[in-house]
């Protein structure tokens, strides 16, 4: 779970330095970011409270538990890592193949133990164990309806990437996360 959350935490802050989108909460997060000024780590975890309800309704106590520390520790660590690194250049197409591949492989890190980062996670781990659609395939569905609000904040280079960007961390999770390749214990 650490290192789940610190790949995710790092991605979504190199995605925020580049003024990139990804999808789900995350991509709502940087957007009210964008738009307010207020830090994505605040946003991130103020916009999962709710869906923790689905996740004890349909994911059980263990899973929703896991799910608010990790959606805690991706708030804490994208909070504390900008003070941990710095960049003085970040080319935009290096971060949006870096920061969705971190964001990805940390999601999947998560996903094999039964944990979400809050909202279309919780929903997409779900419709994957309940009704057998890839929760790859549904993330990148709902991130590109997304990303399509991301038209009216980001310019016409920075949305392509950020679609690049989804479908790297969207692919990621379609090919590596399928039922009974692997499960962890926690």
């Amino acid at each position: 779970m650490l290192l789940g959350t610190l790949f995710v935490a790092l991605g979504m802050v190199i995605y925020s330095k580049a003024l990139l989108l990804t999808g789900g909460i995350a991509g709502m997060a940087l957007l009210l970011q964008y738009v307010t000024g207020i830090g994505f780590w605040l946003v991130f975890f103020a916009i999962n409270l709710p869906f923790h309800l689905l996740a004890v309704r349909r994911m059980g106590w263990r899973f929703t538990l896991r799910t608010f520390v990790a959606v805690g520790l991706v708030s804490l660590f994208s909070g504390l890592t900008p003070s941990w690194i710095g960049f003085s250049f970040l080319h935009p197409v290096y971060a949006s193949v870096i920061g969705s591949s971190l964001a990805g492989t940390g999601l999947l890190m998560l996903f094999r133990h039964r944990t979400g980062l809050g909202g279309i996670n919780i929903l997409a781990i779900y419709l994957q164990e309940g009704w057998g659609i890839r929760a790859g395939c549904f993330q990148l569905a709902v991130d590109l309806l997304i990303l399509g609000f991301g038209f009216f904040v980001l310019a016409p280079d920075q949305l392509l990437l950020s679609v690049v960007g989804a479908i790297i961390v969207n692919m990621i999770l379609a090919i590596n996360h399928k039922p009974g390749r692997y499960r962890g214990f926690t």
